[in-house]
């Protein structure tokens, strides 16, 4: 039953945000700072993404079960195991930020919400990557951290090359929801004044 949910969450989790941005529609309230300060955290967790796709690929947009045919141990994945999501993570809070929605209980209320959505798809993935490169994995399991990201890079890290054409068509979705979600919060603000 655990694994059935948690793949449950791991298939809709490009539809979990929603309730997230509705609430922060509801009830945003986004200064000239909030506004600033909330767009370089979410751009900093972009270009998070936007690095460890150019190294994973599109098969981190994948919805159905699990998967992977390689395991990336470099690029960021070289300093934490699962950038894509702390990218996600830092998205959500700068987004949360810019709206000045219900601010902080909100913003906390989101990375918390976030966290727990990833942590139960996290160790689901770890599950099929420790089964699928047994030795391989377990040794990048003991070397590189879950979230927090090691200032050392992974003396085994793979030799996958960056590819920024792979990184923007895969990131063409998220690109696209960055924009309208920073336009709606700036829109906000200038009929709000």
């Amino acid at each position: 039953m655990k694994s059935d949910f948690r793949q449950k969450i791991f298939s809709y989790r490009s539809y979990t945000p929603i309730p997230f941005l509705i609430v922060m529609i509801l009830f945003a309230k986004p200064t000239l700072l909030s506004l600033v300060i909330g767009f370089v955290i979410a751009l900093l967790g972009e270009l998070i993404r936007i690095w460890g796709v150019g190294y994973a690929g599109g098969e981190t947009r994948t919805t159905g079960p699990v998967g992977g045919s390689k395991l990336v141990t470099n690029g960021p994945y070289a300093y934490v195991r699962n950038p894509l999501y702390i990218g996600n993570m830092l998205m959500y809070l700068g987004f949360g930020i810019m709206s000045m929605a219900l601010f902080p209980y909100f913003q906390i209320f989101g990375l918390v919400y976030f966290f727990l959505q990833y942590y139960l798809i996290v160790t689901l993935e770890e599950e099929y990557l420790s089964r699928t490169f047994k030795d391989e994995y377990k040794l990048y399991f003991e070397h590189v951290r879950r979230f927090v990201p090691k200032l050392r890079r992974y003396k085994f890290a793979s030799n996958f090359k960056f590819d920024i054409k792979e990184a923007l068509r895969s990131e063409r979705r998220t690109l696209q929801a960055f924009s309208g979600v920073t336009a709606v919060n700036v829109l906000i603000f200038f009929l709000k004044k």
